[in-house]
């Protein structure tokens, strides 16, 4: 590739790099084995995710040295750094599950601040499991800087027996051992099966929502988000990527030129046609407050309400994400949506060009059923819903792909922790018909808004799945399946209706009408709430509690700081 010539008097990396005065740090750099033309050339920060605690992130650092290549190759310098990720499927159902959504917030700012401190002039983000996903792309927004976002891919599918699993079979597994549906033996074989690969979890979990979200809003490369981790294409797009980073320095494309309004409404749209993860309303919005956009859960829950579900993919439907590719990719969804009426094809994209230009070539595949036409969806509005009512006038969400029932009223069963209630399931203490209220679990309460797998799991496993329904001021996983309803706002731990509740309230729930009310007057919620106190936080220190003092609502993306609305100076310009 012809070497190019970038001029560095607009870059941050002038900062460490220009003039006899960045003689000390360029002797930094020279002692790292650099040249004088590389440390002239802009530095591009690349930060991964790896870690050893999870098969979502062990291939991130493979991954990140094609980056490296790309970029060098077309006249860049990589700088490779490390962040952290929590793996929600070893932090699920235990105390573990509270650093989740805050490692979320701890990625975007590690990332900002690696790249502030070190004056990189782009960046290039890898990221595997669930919340590294959101964090990296919310630190792209924020730093806004040229940025391209890659997703490390998903897992392969396990083999049982001879059908396919996912860990959500294994999840489901433990309620059904449990009831005696299934034995100590098979359970064994089973989770020794489950995940055969590297990658992150298979189906529609938030994961793949949030890699496809990636693609539809711009920020990575088309077909880049739907390769299975153990793939040697993987290396063509990471290489890609670090090569095309380069042609957004020169062009000065940035993340908020990509992240519009209009691109994360693109973004809300793939995540209803696939029948995504409810965290991607908790996630968009956070996304658009780092560009300083309102775009909160009811934004999103408009969204979800005009769009097709169209993508049949687990855990409502039949295929993975390893499917999904191999019928033809993130682009063969959007671009069914696309010719449906269903997404802004101006919106750009990290190519250069729009989504309109990408998806162009992109020609239908008649011999795949895993996405249909928007003229024949699975079901006509999206397979996420999102809810409101007196029990949650700052909003809900429910993902209903998959279900039959759609309204469901019963009395409420109340647990003030998960830990209680998943003692409950697993006591066999639950009975039909009952809504089970998970409350003090939300961004502030829990703190961290844990995800409620382990109980909503069992309780399908049980074959409860359809006999009772959940509610909770916490989150669920990708994987939870059932009438299941998230987000509830207010939160408990601020005197939001959920916390006023008492057992045998009764509840009533309708996912076609979009609402989630109790059957109490104004009165009684009032009389409650004046003798209502506030429960002492579990966590009095460390950085959960400081998550805590700062945290926005669910609506509004559960975020902590002011976002680009705040009026200063984004990194980029500095």
């Amino acid at each position: 590739m012809t070497t190019r010539i970038f001029d560095k008097t607009r870059l941050p990396s002038r900062h460490v790099t220009e003039g006899p005065s960045k003689a000390p740090h360029r002797s930094y750099l020279y002692a790292m084995g650099l040249t004088t033309e590389q440390i002239h050339q802009p530095l591009v920060g690349v930060a991964s995710c790896w870690n050893e605690a999870a098969p979502c992130n062990i291939s991130l650092m493979r991954q990140a040295q094609a980056v490296k290549k790309g970029v060098a190759s077309a006249s860049g310098t990589p700088r490779e750094f490390c962040t952290i990720t929590v793996t929600d499927g070893i932090a699920m159902g235990h105390q573990g599950m509270k650093s989740s959504l805050v490692s979320r917030e701890v990625i975007a700012d590690s990332v900002e601040l690696t790249m502030r401190g070190h004056a990189y002039d782009a960046l290039v983000g890898l990221a595997g499991c669930d919340k590294s996903l959101p964090g990296m792309m919310m630190a792209m927004v924020r730093l806004n800087v040229p940025s391209i976002f890659i997703y490390g891919g998903s897992i392969l599918p396990g083999t049982f027996k001879g059908r396919q699993v996912t860990i959500q079979d294994v999840f489901e597994a433990v309620g059904m051992q449990a009831v005696g549906r299934m034995s100590l033996d098979d359970l064994d074989e089973l989770e020794k099966a489950a995940c055969p690969s590297a990658g992150a979890c298979g189906a529609q979990f938030t994961a793949n929502t949030m890699a496809t979200v990636s693609e539809a809003i711009g920020l990575a490369l088309p077909y880049s988000a739907g390769a299975p981790a153990p793939y040697e294409i993987r290396d063509r797009f990471c290489a890609a990527a670090g090569e095309k980073i380069m042609d957004l320095i020169a062009l000065n494309i940035r993340p908020r030129d990509i992240v519009t309004r209009k691109a994360l409404e693109n973004a809300a749209t793939v995540v209803a046609a696939s029948g995504g993860s409810t965290n991607a309303a908790l996630h968009l919005p956070a996304i658009a407050h780092e560009a300083g956009i309102d775009f909160d859960l009811f934004e999103v829950a408009k969204i979800f309400h005009r769009t097709p579900y169209i993508a049949d993919l687990k855990p409502g439907g039949r295929y993975v994400a390893k499917d999904l590719f191999e019928a033809g990719g993130i682009p063969l969804l959007m671009k069914a949506l696309l010719e449906g009426g269903y997404l802004h094809g101006d919106c750009m994209t990290v190519t250069g060009r729009t989504i309109a230009e990408n998806l162009a070539s992109v020609q239908w595949n008649e011999g795949q059923d895993v996405v249909r036409l928007t003229t024949e969806p699975l079901s006509p509005t999206g397979g996420v819903v999102g809810l409101s009512g007196n029990l949650a006038p700052d909003g809900a969400i429910v993902k209903v792909a998959g279900m039959k029932a759609l309204t469901f009223s019963g009395p409420a069963r109340c647990f003030d922790t998960e830990e209680e209630c998943f003692a409950a399931v697993q006591g066999k203490a639950i009975k039909d018909g009952e809504v089970i209220v998970i409350r003090y679990e939300g961004p502030r309460g829990g703190p961290g808004m844990r995800e409620m797998l382990s109980t909503t799991a069992a309780l399908y496993g049980q074959g409860m799945g359809d006999k009772v329904a959940l509610i909770t001021d916490g989150r669920f996983s990708g994987a939870t399946r059932g009438f299941c309803i998230g987000h509830v706002g207010p939160e408990a731990a601020v005197g939001g209706p959920i916390g006023l509740l008492k057992d045998g309230d009764i509840i009533d729930i309708d996912a076609v009408a979009g609402t989630l009310s109790v059957r109490l007057s104004d009165e009684e919620l009032a009389a409650r709430r004046a003798v209502w106190k506030p429960r002492l936080p579990e966590i009095r220190s460390g950085a959960i509690w400081k998550f805590a003092q700062n945290v926005s609502s669910a609506r509004t993306g559960a975020v902590t700081h002011p976002g680009g609305n705040a009026g200063d100076t984004p990194f980029a310009d500095v």
